[in-house]
């Protein structure tokens, strides 16, 4: 792009000279008498630079539309990439604030192709700038107040343009909640996952509307603008053409006066009028450089976002096996920027090999407690114990590699058969051993069997000969990729919820040979499930209310009896 900036910013002067000297040429000729055939000779030359320098104008052109093109692709990848590979740097606590939606918003709208803008408008300036400095070494010798004229007519466009690249920004980035709104409205009316409830309610015709109620929202607001900057632009636009023209006059008046020659005056007239056109372009593109700057400052400010859980500078490994296992101690949280506490004073230990139950009503902290061993989140007060060591002075990967975890809101990756449960341990990917052993321990095996490619089997139905699986079946091959995870510790959140009772009562039969040399954390509704645990811990609002073993905490007659009889009672 340097190169064929720099070969295009000196053409224009090359060709107009060259204009010149075929004129004087021709006119030379002509009052010598020159038969045509030796004119033609005498201008040949001329003639044949020129085409040269034509040639060459349009190979520039091809080149550097080519290498537009090849930029856009790699520039658009990079910033997307760089995006992605931000936003997975980031807590949790950002995904859910609405806020960072904007800054998200903002950072991707127009990115890559603001960046390319500014690429080319680069580029182009300091091709406008070089070509104005060859046109300046001549028309400053002419005559500089027509060359001053030519300029300063120019300026008010460039400042008026300038204004209203400001304004279009600050409307973009006001926008921000709206145009998300908009893509949300058009995911819900274009995804699969929620057509048959879109449909069933009768949404369709609704949601459509606020989509379209959003879009004249802000398109009104755009057009009113676009004409505001139109007008302006049209009026100051008249002035750079007024002085042209006054130019124009000026230099045919000096011909005609005998001053200076034909040819003179075809080039001074050429170089008048692009240099009218350069100086429109450059303020132009500086003015484009201005507003694309402008957008780019969302995407510095989003990448300049920090993590508020980072990893120790330490270093520090997870012992493996561990040898005093798990205690939160004096464990509170709030979520940021909200009032209420999530988790209040909690106390719990939990040694290698023992399996502790969670139960509580919704709401009451337990996926949240998960969320904090597994450094999602950091405790607003009290500390998490890994062995007696504060779990925020190991290295923030080696503390998520050693736990498994399967949420009760997992993910159904558009994915084969084989990856979706190999996802559990990335690294261990290419181990058919390992991937249909971990199918076999959470129950997906059968699913798999069932497959028209078994493991090859695309999941979802997304992508071409996807194979869509019901809800029970999606929690098996969840439940498989969590046995996947060579870990230290098992987390299960509600991790039956979607099984038919005989596959739950057989998974959980076999719980501790499952869980075999594990630490394992269970979360469930289900308490013919968490009697199985040795520790049952029962949460309400945010505190840990009850501990105790499933006879112990029956003998207790507190929440957890109470809970239990009224869910055995409706099992009768």
């Amino acid at each position: 792009m340097g190169v064929v900036t720099l070969l295009s910013a000196f053409l224009p002067a090359t060709q107009a000279w060259t204009g010149k000297l075929i004129v004087d040429t021709v006119v030379r000729t002509t009052a010598d008498g020159m038969t045509p055939s030796h004119g033609l000779l005498a201008v040949l030359p001329f003639l044949l630079l020129e085409f040269a320098l034509l040639t060459l104008s349009s190979a520039l052109n091809q080149g550097r539309t080519l290498l537009e093109h090849v930029l856009h692709s790699r520039v658009a990848h990079s910033i997307n990439a760089t995006i992605m590979h931000k936003a997975q740097a980031l807590d949790l606590s950002y995904f859910e604030n609405a806020e960072f939606y904007d800054r998200l918003q903002n950072a991707r709208r127009e990115s890559d192709r603001r960046a390319l803008s500014i690429v080319n408008m680069g580029f182009l300036t300091i091709q406008n700038v070089v070509t104005l400095a060859s046109f300046a070494l001549i028309l400053l010798a002419f005559n500089p107040a027509i060359a001053l004229i030519l300029f300063g007519a120019t300026m008010p466009l460039f400042i008026a343009q300038t204004r209203y690249s400001g304004l279009y920004f600050r409307l973009l980035t006001w926008r921000a909640p709206e145009f998300r709104r908009m893509v949300y409205l058009e995911h819900l009316l274009t995804v699969d996952t929620t057509a048959k409830e879109i449909k069933l309610f009768g949404l369709s015709e609704p949601m459509l509307k606020r989509y379209q109620d959003l879009f004249w929202e802000f398109h009104l607001e755009d057009e009113k603008l676009a004409k505001r900057r139109s007008v302006i632009s049209t009026g100051w636009g008249l002035l750079g053409t007024f002085s042209y023209y006054g130019a124009y006059a000026w230099i045919v008046w000096v011909t005609v006066a005998g001053h200076i020659t034909l040819g003179d005056m075809i080039l001074y007239i050429t170089l008048f009028r692009q240099s009218q056109s350069i100086f429109q372009g450059l303020f132009y593109n500086l003015g484009q450089l201005y507003e694309s700057g402008l957008f780019m400052t969302n995407l510095f400010e989003f990448l300049d976002l920090k993590p508020q859980v980072e990893t120790s500078l330490h270093h520090r490994r997870v012992p493996r096996p561990l040898t005093q296992g798990i205690e939160f101690r004096n464990v509170s949280f709030r979520y940021p920027g909200e009032d209420s506490w999530v988790l209040q004073g909690v106390n719990l230990h939990l040694r290698p090999g023992e399996k502790l139950a969670l139960v509580g009503t919704n709401g009451a902290g337990k996926t949240t407690l998960i969320k904090l061993l597994t450094r999602l989140y950091d405790p607003t007060e009290g500390t998490i114990l890994l062995d007696g060591v504060d779990l925020r002075d190991y290295d923030l990967e080696d503390v998520r590699a050693c736990i498994g975890v399967i949420f009760q809101d997992f993910v159904h990756y558009q994915a084969t058969a084989r990856e979706n449960i190999g996802f559990g341990q990335i690294d261990a990917l290419g181990n058919e051993p390992r991937i249909v052993a971990a199918s076999e321990r959470g129950g997906a095996d059968e699913v798999i069997a069932s497959l028209p490619q078994h493991y090859d089997t695309m999941l979802g139905h997304w992508f071409s000969e996807g194979h869509e699986l019901s809800g029970g079946q999606w929690q098996k091959i969840a439940l498989s990729r969590a046995f996947m995870r060579d870990s230290e510790i098992l987390v299960l959140d509600e991790p039956t919820a979607s099984l038919d009772a005989e596959r739950e009562y057989e998974i959980f039969q076999r719980f501790r040979e499952l869980t075999d040399g594990k630490t394992a954390i269970l979360i469930s509704h289900r308490f013919s499930t968490v009697r199985m645990a040795d520790c049952i811990a029962v949460l309400k609002h945010g505190q840990v209310v009850e501990l105790g073993s499933h006879r112990e905490l029956l003998a207790l007659g507190g929440d957890y009896a109470r809970l239990f009889t009224l869910q055995a009672e409706g099992y009768r």
